[in-house]
């Protein structure tokens, strides 16, 4: 996560558009991508998507039971919008990543003391964006986090600077008038200009 700097957030009306936005940004340079449970037969979209060279996990995971489902499916890592400590012994379990989301310091502090260890801050853009990440980092030094919701392309670069693992995009990575009119070739250009601006924060 730390070199690929950005995980594309898709979701998608149906599973054939999420699978050919998937495939659009992977053309464009993207390797991580999340696939939302809430697309309809999102593991469908996985299942095809799986087979790509590219590291596929699910988003929106709510249960153990979505979360055993995406991994039979092929995800290779899990993420959701709360702390979900039945999807944390899951993934110790079986071995895999996953991302609680989180948003105080209470709420960061109970994950790691649980043993998650990249945390998804969410939503940050409407909770004080990189300043609020800034503050965090006083007295969470060596926090490692997935900075998601309300993110504009242009933040991308100070987000990674400030000290963010990865940053996540949906929509403005995935227009919904992209998604809507399947305009995959506006994707993949989006894709390799948000890499490029994630690079200048080397």
């Amino acid at each position: 996560m730390r070199e690929a700097k950005v995980v594309g957030i898709l979701r998608a009306s149906r599973p054939e558009a999420a699978v050919a936005a998937g495939q659009a940004a992977i053309r464009g340079g993207l390797r991580l991508l999340e696939v939302a449970y809430t697309t309809p037969d999102a593991l469908e979209a996985v299942r095809e998507l799986s087979r790509l060279t590219v590291v596929l996990g699910v988003g929106t995971v709510l249960s153990r039971a979505q979360g055993e489902a995406a991994l039979e499916a092929g995800a290779s890592f899990l993420i959701s919008p709360h702390l979900g400590e039945d999807l944390l012994a899951l993934s110790l379990e079986a071995g895999v990543p996953y991302l609680p989301g989180v948003l105080t310091p209470t709420e960061i502090q109970r994950a790691l003391s649980l043993g998650a260890q990249v945390l998804k801050l969410f939503p940050i853009g409407s909770s004080g964006g990189v300043a609020y990440l800034k503050d965090l980092l006083g007295p969470f030094p060596g926090l490692q986090v997935m900075v998601t919701g309300g993110v504009d392309l242009a933040q991308v670069p100070q987000y990674l600077q400030v000290g963010a693992l990865a940053v996540g995009l949906g929509s403005n990575l995935f227009p919904k008038e992209a998604m809507q009119t399947g305009d995959w070739s506006s994707i993949e250009a989006a894709t390799r200009v948000v890499l490029a601006m994630a690079r200048m924060a080397v």
